[in-house]
């Protein structure tokens, strides 16, 4: 078997795409995308996706990977944010979303979905589960302790030194110099900062107090930076530097082990998949619209609460049965054991439990 890949840039809907191809030729199977080992499939055409660029990597390892099995099948992939992918699948542009946070019960009530059949919903679930990693550059230490209302305050301009004794007191043993603490945000609108903010909005409310928030607010001051890159890049290259990122990012710097109950955490995926596993579904939802309810406050041993759930969206049922086809396969890899390894592999992610898996599989296999 011969698999080449190319990216391109192409246009959904007048916005600017990341297309990820692969094609592979004189191949044969079954078909089905679950197992590597099928190489024929009768499945053609195009499919059109817009979001999260959190998914980007495993996205990308995703396409590669159906594709090898669906030779006739190009999968276009936009990273352009969840707010746009969001919109963009609203307005029919494209036939699925990836997106940091679930719709919102009144935003689907409000509808509509352009790419839907009329009156029918919508189906939503985790795909891609991450934790966040507080990464931190101040010379000479490597890991540290903290809870939520340290965190909220050191984030909200209240606690300005590294040797404060909030600090110290969670960190007995570490030398901690009588340096000023720079904060570094994401300055453009970020699921990443959603999550980061509904943690500390859920765990230490006292401390944080303007809620779950996808742009930073201003006044608490703290340096800005553009994407994920740009925050690795400040507190690399900064002195006194602390921020938020995809864990997959943390790399060399400093890390924060996160106090949850009476112990401490660090990430890790299993610990990120654990939080999905103990928390409940949304009320008032569909059967196939499988929003999670993320329990920011556990103290359940193991979990790690500062976690980004990534969702892929389609609808129950397509207007255009072409697509229906084509997104029931390509949801159906990803949420497979194959895919989800693959995705872990290339971008650090915590693959779903078989308990989610076995949640999300009817909601997949309601799409028509």
């Amino acid at each position: 078997m011969k698999l080449s890949a190319l990216t391109k840039v192409a246009a959904i809907g007048g916005l600017a795409a990341l297309t990820l191809t692969s094609c592979a030729a004189n191949e044969s199977g079954t078909g089905n995308t679950a197992d590597s080992g099928s190489t024929n499939s009768s499945l053609s055409g195009e499919l059109v996706g817009a979001g999260a660029s959190s998914q980007g990597s495993a996205q990308e390892a995703w396409v590669a990977g159906f594709q090898t099995t669906h030779a006739d099948v190009t999968v276009n992939y936009d990273p352009t944010g969840s707010g746009a992918g969001r919109e963009t699948f609203q307005q029919g542009a494209s036939a699925f979303a990836g997106s940091d946070r679930a719709f919102k019960a009144e935003e689907v009530s409000a509808g509509p979905f352009e790419a839907c059949a009329p009156d029918t919903g919508i189906v939503e679930f985790p795909a891609y589960i991450s934790p966040i990693a507080l990464i931190f550059n101040v010379e000479g230490v490597d890991s540290l302790k903290l809870d939520a209302p340290v965190v909220a305050q050191i984030f909200a301009g209240k606690i300005t030194k590294w040797n404060d004794p909030a600090i110290a007191a969670q960190n007995e043993g570490v030398t901690l110099p009588d340096l000023n603490i720079t904060a570094v945000h994401r300055s453009d609108e970020s699921g990443t900062t959603g999550n980061f903010t509904d943690y500390l909005s859920a765990a230490a409310p006292s401390d944080w107090t303007v809620g779950s928030i996808e742009s930073w607010p201003t006044e608490f001051g703290g340096e800005g930076a553009q994407g994920t890159s740009g925050v690795v890049e400040a507190v690399s290259n900064g002195v006194g530097t602390i921020g938020y990122a995809d864990a997959s990012r943390a790399g060399d710097l400093g890390t924060v082990e996160i106090k949850v109950g009476d112990a401490y955490v660090a990430y890790s995926p299993e610990a990120a998949a654990a939080i999905v596993d103990e928390s409940p579904l949304e009320e008032d939802r569909t059967d196939h619209d499988l929003a999670i309810k993320l329990d920011r406050t556990s103290s359940e041993a193991g979990v790690y609460p500062i976690v980004l759930v990534s969702y892929l969206v389609g609808c129950e049922q397509y207007a255009d049965a072409a697509n229906a086809e084509l997104v029931k396969e390509y949801f159906s890899y990803i949420v497979s054991e194959e895919g989800q390894k693959i995705a872990a592999d290339a971008a650090g992610s915590a693959p779903i439990s078989a308990d989610l898996r076995a949640k999300i599989e009817p909601a997949i296999a309601a799409i028509s």
